[in-house]
């Protein structure tokens, strides 16, 4: 399906999308927030959230940006339109130290998301996160493809993502540092 075709789902910070449509892309841009992109592939279905801080069990109520109840309420409502949690996979992305000075929130923010889908039994298979770049991600919720690219470096750092072993990600052409996850 070609870019004009696609229906694009924008995901703003303190929100989830979820579709099955083959047609629809969630996009979003990170900077220490994380996005955390589920599917089901057997449902052919999948959704994404992203979230600003970890928050704890204490938090109350459904505020999405703390990601105990971002990833609580993505899951739920995944499982809601027909996924089953067994077949879940996760592809993480974000968590940018995006000023040298200060806390590390993208960090405890990243080591969130891993904590909270291994204590879930869902398995990351991708992930791209810390450096100190955004990223700018598509994701077509009804394959579980992401497409990401790094965006402007602001520090004189180069960033690294780190991605899981084993990975299935193709790099960009332009050698910039881009991949899409299958």
């Amino acid at each position: 399906m070609s870019a004009e075709q696609s229906r694009v789902l924008p995901l703003i910070q303190g929100e989830f999308r979820i579709s099955d449509r083959p047609d629809d892309v969630i996009t979003t841009i990170l900077g220490s927030c994380i996005a955390t992109c589920l599917h089901d592939p057997v449902a052919r279905i999948g959704g994404a959230n992203h979230f600003l801080v970890p928050g704890c069990d204490k938090d109350q109520g459904e505020e999405l940006r703390f990601g105990i109840n971002a990833m609580e309420l993505l899951i739920n409502s995944l499982i809601r339109r027909g996924a089953e949690k067994s077949r879940l996979t996760a592809k993480v992305f974000g968590g940018a130290r995006m000023t040298a000075k200060g806390s590390n929130i993208g960090l405890a923010n990243a080591e969130f998301a891993i904590w909270f889908l291994d204590n879930e039994g869902i398995g990351c298979v991708s992930r791209s996160i810390g450096g100190n770049r955004g990223r700018k991600l598509k994701f077509w919720p009804e394959s579980g493809r992401v497409s990401q690219m790094f965006m402007t470096d602001r520090m004189t750092e180069a960033v690294v993502p780190l991605v899981d072993a084993g990975d299935t990600a193709r790099p960009a052409a332009s050698g910039s540092g881009d991949v899409t996850f299958l």
